[in-house]
């Protein structure tokens, strides 16, 4: 298979599969009006059922009133040949004939549309039930499409509030560490308030000419200076 061979078929397997997910996202309207359109072939279907009723008894009542001409003629014919007209009760039995066989096609038109009633009556009640079943079966459908639905939107509210919530943690997170670090800033600054008076106090000693330990370079050199002092007066 060439590449234009290879190409063209995956174009018509894109166009399958598209028009599958057409028809998949559409299976419920779809079905519903396939349901709507076989009810109303099933009215039809009544109608043309009723019509064939009609010729049925239209055709029997002929049959019948063609039975009973029959029989009319036959005591004609009885009444001629008992007055012994033989040619009056051949020319009765001519008719006769012909009314029977008028009445042996309208029986035979009669039992023609009876057998096609019996069949479109076993036809309409299997139809009928099937529709009813379709219709059901269509009912739990919907509703389980709409649990579905509803299943669905709970669950995209619910991934929707976890990442809201998520974000909201977050947030809060970097609030705590913002107020922390502000706390270790406030600790460092009372700390060095609390170091700033021992400070002060120092310099106001030294500015006093009171001697502060601690200063060991100062306290040296006072000591050297006064040995110094001390061997040149000897």
């Amino acid at each position: 298979m060439n590449i234009w061979a290879k190409m063209m078929t995956a174009l018509r397997g894109g166009v399958n599969e598209a028009g599958e997910a057409i028809v998949d996202s559409q299976a419920l309207r779809i079905l519903d009006q396939e349901v709507r359109e076989a009810a109303a072939e099933l009215d039809q279907s009544k109608n043309s059922l009723a019509e064939m009723m009609a010729r049925q008894k239209v055709s029997q009542d002929k049959s019948e009133q063609l039975r009973q001409h029959i029989e009319t003629h036959e005591g004609y014919a009885l009444q001629a040949l008992e007055q012994g007209d033989e040619a009056l009760a051949l020319e009765v039995a001519e008719k006769i004939a012909e009314l029977e066989q008028q009445h042996s096609q309208e029986q035979a038109a009669a039992n023609s549309y009876a057998d096609s009633v019996t069949q479109m009556k076993t036809a309409i009640v299997q139809t009928q039930r099937n529709i009813q079943r379709l219709k059901q079966q269509l009912d739990t459908v919907k509703a389980s499409e709409s649990v579905h639905r509803a299943q669905a939107a709970v669950a995209q509210r619910h991934s929707g509030s976890h990442a809201k919530l998520r974000t909201a943690m977050d947030s809060l997170q970097r609030i705590k560490e913002k107020q922390a670090l502000r706390d270790a800033e406030l600790a460092a600054a009372s700390e060095l308030a609390e170091e700033a008076p021992e400070l002060s106090l120092q310099n106001k000693l030294e500015q006093a000419g009171i001697r502060v330990q601690g200063n060991r370079s100062e306290d040296i050199l006072a000591r050297i200076k006064t040995r110094k002092s001390g061997g040149a007066a000897e």
